[in-house]
């Protein structure tokens, strides 16, 4: 989903760099970038829409656009060799992909099944199926037009989550973290306090840590939200080669969802 790829865009200067303030301009930094979060989310698109399997689709991708990548050290191991199994990991790469499942998906079973089957494939852990379980299923809610807070209290319920939070409480102790169960609940939260799409993208990079990751996960749960505005959206286009924007009609084309 677009809203979760101009997230990481977004987010992409402040990863190493928080800026731990929701005040900063130009939205899209002179420098930003589309990251591994994009091109992974791309290929969870790719094989959903197309059937392909997903480790494939995350392989194809992921090699053709590698020094795009940033790549997290054993998911380039897993990348660049002839695997196709799991490695057990909890990383945050199974929320920050996973978007397009949530706007397929056509029920709360069908976002869960979506997202575990392209999870699965590299993140089978516990935690990293929960977190990509509870990003999709707070987009699949969220597109249902189901209210912020009902969507918290479906979260916490099926995953333990603490969502009781609001940015201001998560930002002086957050710190850089690149797993799921300290990932996923803050960028729901930036999701689910926010009062528009960009204010969605702005608590994200606010609270610091792995700021492309955070704004990314937030940001596809906001676009079911909000939507994006014409212009952040136009914006957001151009960082990306056709290919990408060719897979990203399909989607929303496959979905039915306005674009």
């Amino acid at each position: 989903m677009l809203g979760a790829i101009i997230g990481d865009i977004v987010g992409s200067v402040y990863e190493f760099r928080n800026h731990r303030s929701k005040v900063f301009e130009p939205f899209f930094h002179p420098n930003a970038f589309y990251t591994d979060d994009t091109i992974c989310t791309v290929a969870v698109a790719d094989a959903l829409v197309n059937n392909r399997h997903p480790a494939q689709a995350l392989k194809d991708w992921g090699r053709r656009y590698w020094d795009n990548g940033g790549w997290g050290q054993r998911f380039a191991m897993w990348l660049a060799s002839d695997e196709l199994d799991p490695y057990g990991s909890f990383g945050n790469g199974a929320a920050m992909r996973v978007a397009p499942a949530g706007l397929l998906a056509s029920s709360v079973d069908e976002a869960i099944s979506m997202a575990r089957k392209v999870t699965e494939v590299t993140h089978d852990h516990p935690e990293g199926l929960k977190g990509a379980e509870a990003t999709a299923l707070a987009v699949f809610l969220a597109r249902q037009r189901v209210t912020p807070a009902n969507i918290r209290y479906a979260i916490v319920e099926r995953y333990g989550y603490d969502l009781d939070r609001t940015p201001d409480d998560i930002r002086p102790d957050y710190r850089f973290n690149e797993t799921c169960q300290e990932t996923v609940p803050q960028a729901l939260v930036c999701a689910l306090t926010a009062t528009s799409y960009e204010d969605a993208i702005r608590n994200a990079i606010s609270i610091g840590g792995d700021s492309d990751t955070v704004a990314a996960i937030a940001g596809g749960v906001a676009e079911a939200m909000f939507g994006i505005p014409d212009e952040v959206a136009h914006q957001g286009w151009r960082f990306l080669p056709q290919e990408m924007r060719a897979v990203l009609k399909a989607l929303y084309r496959t979905a039915g969802a306005d674009f």
